[in-house]
């Protein structure tokens, strides 16, 4: 079958109908654990994950962040670097790039299609999830391209992830947090017992956080298999330089100083290796760092969208990453880096409300909103808990909106009344702005993104 753009989307449409994501559907639905059906498909392929070195990341934050700034470590030193990651935010192809040099490549339409139509039959004789057809295609462009080396971000947990047919050079696992409980367990152990299952015999094991109730989790894990690191125990070797890496990195969430040592912990592991020498160009690899987000694509991790209105958005949407995001919020209002807080706010019903509610800032405006996505708390839904949580009293601070596009307007609207009245009550001669948040959701911040230019 020929290539065509009506082609091409009529069959992506059909995959994600007849093979539902989680973008799609809930992840009890979406979610197939085992390996049995990766391991096979594999194999079908003709094994193209054994075709470059990989590192394998996993964990319940930051394993995003940590992928996308290693990605691009390892470009900036010159090695032609393939990046797995999901959810993708506007477009599917997003979940495979190819990183070299200063810029990236997305998985291209024409390859895609092909892949899809060849393989369709298989598809649906052997009941493939579309988690295991998305990183089957990443396997198999990364060896049909030729690249040197591929960073894999785990889907979800990580023992019975598809990912983990790899056998990388190095397993990371990021910070351990209390999310996708139903599937992967309701202790802070058993969850890093999931994520601990990426490592293997005799591959130098990363953890980015230690922790009292996980580290014996990991060292029960490690014993005997594989040298276990916890990058807050070690002082990497270019740790000296992370307050200018920081001030510099197009990455700005406070979560990133937390990443930034997984990440330099990561590069003092791989710079012994035969395939990994030229991470000793270290100037090369810091620039890599400090440029991540536009030399991979990498988007909605705390991006600015706009000046005026001041506008940011991420995808942090469990307590463990909002609990960063409303505190670095609450800190731009102290600095006076903002006047106040405009947040439009959407959760996914499988989250941890409860958990979350009190973390929010309690002076800030709140537009409360559901992405198109079965998995999502309607509105109104949001809205009712969080006024009872408040004390069952309606504020006129707070409100709903039917659609993620109808939240941003009415933010933006507001933005723009209470940025009038202060330019009229302010004695300074450069006023400031509110600053509205977009977050909660990577789906929330995925129907926010084409809002803006």
């Amino acid at each position: 079958m020929e290539f065509s753009e009506s082609g091409y989307a009529a069959l992506l449409e059909e995959i994600f109908r007849r093979f539902p994501s989680v973008q799609k559907t809930d992840f009890a639905t979406a979610y197939k654990p085992g390996l049995a059906g990766m391991e096979g498909f594999c194999e079908a392929l003709g094994h193209p994950e054994r075709a470059f070195r990989s590192i394998h990341i996993a964990g319940t934050n930051g394993k995003g962040s940590v992928a996308s700034l290693l990605a691009s470590a390892l470009a900036g030193v010159g090695i032609r670097t393939g990046l797995y990651t999901s959810p993708h935010l506007l477009d599917f192809r997003e979940r495979a790039r190819i990183v070299s040099g200063d810029s990236f490549d997305l998985v291209p339409k024409a390859y895609v299609f092909d892949f899809l139509t060849t393989w369709k039959p298989y598809f649906v004789q052997h009941d493939l999830s579309f988690f295991e057809i998305t990183t089957g295609l990443a396997f198999k462009w990364f060896a049909d391209s030729g690249v040197e080396a591929a960073v894999i971000e785990t889907g979800l947990g990580g023992r019975l992830d598809s990912t983990n047919v790899l056998n990388p050079e190095l397993a990371v696992v990021t910070t351990i947090g209390l999310d996708h409980c139903a599937l992967l367990g309701d202790s802070l152990e058993a969850i890093a017992g999931e994520k601990a299952g990426i490592f293997k015999p005799g591959v130098p094991a990363l953890v980015g956080e230690s922790n009292p109730e996980t580290d014996p989790v990991f060292d029960d894990k490690a014993w005997m298999l594989c040298p276990l690191t916890y990058a807050d125990k070690v002082r990497p070797s270019l740790w000296y330089r992370r307050q200018d890496i920081l001030r510099k990195m197009d990455l700005q969430a406070d979560t990133q100083q937390k990443n930034l040592r997984t990440v330099l912990a990561s590069i003092d592991i791989l710079k012994a290796m035969p395939g990994f020498k030229a991470l000793a160009d270290t100037e090369s690899a810091l620039e890599g760092i400090v440029r991540a987000a536009r030399r991979t694509g990498f988007r909605g991790r705390w991006e600015r969208l706009s000046e005026l209105p001041f506008v940011i958005c991420d995808i942090g949407h469990n307590p463990q990453a909002l609990q960063y995001s409303f505190t670095q919020l609450r800190r731009y209002v102290e600095e006076g880096r903002c006047s106040s807080l405009i947040i439009v706010y959407g959760i996914m019903a499988d989250k941890d409300l409860d958990g979350i509610l009190p973390l929010m800032p309690a002076d800030a405006t709140y537009i409360f909103t559901a992405p198109q996505t079965a998995r999502a708390l309607p509105a109104g839904e949001l809205l009712k808990r969080y006024t009872a949580f408040q004390g069952g009293k309606p504020s006129l601070r707070t409100y709903a909106a039917d659609s993620v596009r109808q939240a941003v307007q009415m933010a933006m609207q507001l933005a723009q009344t209470l940025s009038q009245q202060t330019n009229r009550s302010a004695s300074a001669s450069k006023p400031v702005p509110p600053l509205v948040f977009i977050g909660g959701s990577a789906f929330v911040v995925a129907e926010a993104l084409p809002l803006f230019r």
